[in-house]
C-alpha cells in the first residue's frame, strides 16, 4: 500500500503521526512525508537547519520526504496551491492519504485541511494541466497535532508502544523547536505523556488518534487489537 502524509510545517507529522508512520513501514507499506512548507522563520531556526533537520527525522523514521516551499504563516487554500498538492498525490498514487485535523489554532494547520481535502479531489479530475494521470485516494485519515488543547473523541487510535522511543528520537531531532535552545524542554515530555493517554484508550502503553470524517469499515472483528 501507498500512503501519503501531508503537513503545514517540518516535525507537525513526526509529533502526530511518527509512531504511526513506523506502524505502517514495519507493515511493510511505502510512506512519503509531504510539508507544504520549510516551517521559517522561527525564532533560533533557519531555512538551512530546519531542512538539515527534516532530513535527520526522515532517516530516522526511513521515509522519503518532499517539501513543496509554499510560504509559511500565510498558507492558504488556493487553486495554484491545491493543484500543487494534487500533482504530489498523483506521483505517490496513495490509497491513504493523512492531513492534518481541521480545528487549530494554527492559520496554517486548518488551511493544510482544507487544501489537502480539495487537492484529493484535483487529484481525479481529467482534463487539467496538472501533470500525471489521475487518481483519487479511498481514504482520508486526519492526525491531530494542534495548538488548541482539545480532548478530541478518535475515530481510532494506533497502538504505537513499540515505536514511541524511536517516533521521539525523529521529533527530537528538531533542536530548533524544542529543547533547551527553545527553552521548552518539557515538550517532550507532554507528547509522551499524550500519547500515553491515547494508549491507556486501548489497553496499550501508548497510541496515536486519527479522525475520520467517514465510517470505517472492518473486514472482520480479528483486525481489533
Amino acid at each position: 500500500m501507498n500512503v501519503l502524509a501531508v503537513g503545514p510545517h517540518p516535525d507537525d507529522i513526526e509529533i502526530g503521526m511518527g509512531g504511526t508512520v513506523l506502524v505502517l513501514r514495519e507493515a511493510g507499506h511505502e510512506v512519503v512525508l509531504c510539508d507544504l512548507t520549510n516551517g521559517e522563520p522561527t525564532p533560533i531556526g533557519t531555512p538551512e537547519r530546519r531542512a538539515r533537520e527534516a532530513a535527520e527525522a526522515a532517516g530516522i523514521l526511513g521515509v522519503r520526504r518532499i517539501t513543496l516551499e509554499m510560504p509559511n504563516r500565510t498558507l492558504s487554500d488556493t487553486v495554484e496551491n491545491r493543484q500543487r498538492v494534487a500533482e504530489v498525490i498523483r506521483a505517490v498514487r496513495p490509497e491513504v492519504l493523512f492531513v492534518p485535523y481541521w480545528e487549530d489554532a494554527h492559520p496554517d494547520h486548518r488551511a493544510a485541511a482544507e487544501l489537502c481535502e480539495a487537492a484529493r479531489f484535483y487529484a481525479k479530475l481529467t482534463k487539467t494541466s496538472i501533470p500525471g494521470d489521475p487518481w483519487y485516494p479511498g481514504r482520508v485519515i486526519h492526525f491531530l497535532c494542534t495548538h488548541y488543547e482539545l480532548h478530541v473523541r478518535p475515530s481510532f487510535v494506533v497502538d504505537i508502544t513499540a515505536q514511541i522511543e524511536t517516533k521521539i528520537r525523529a521529533v527530537a531531532a528538531y533542536g530548533s523547536q524544542f529543547g533547551p535552545e527553545r527553552g521548552n524542554e518539557g515538550f517532550l515530555d507532554e507528547l509522551r505523556a499524550a500519547d500515553r493517554y491515547y494508549g491507556t484508550l486501548i489497553r496499550r502503553g501508548y497510541g496515536e488518534p486519527f479522525v475520520m470524517r467517514e465510517v470505517v469499515g472492518l473486514r472482520g472483528l480479528d483486525q481489533f487489537v
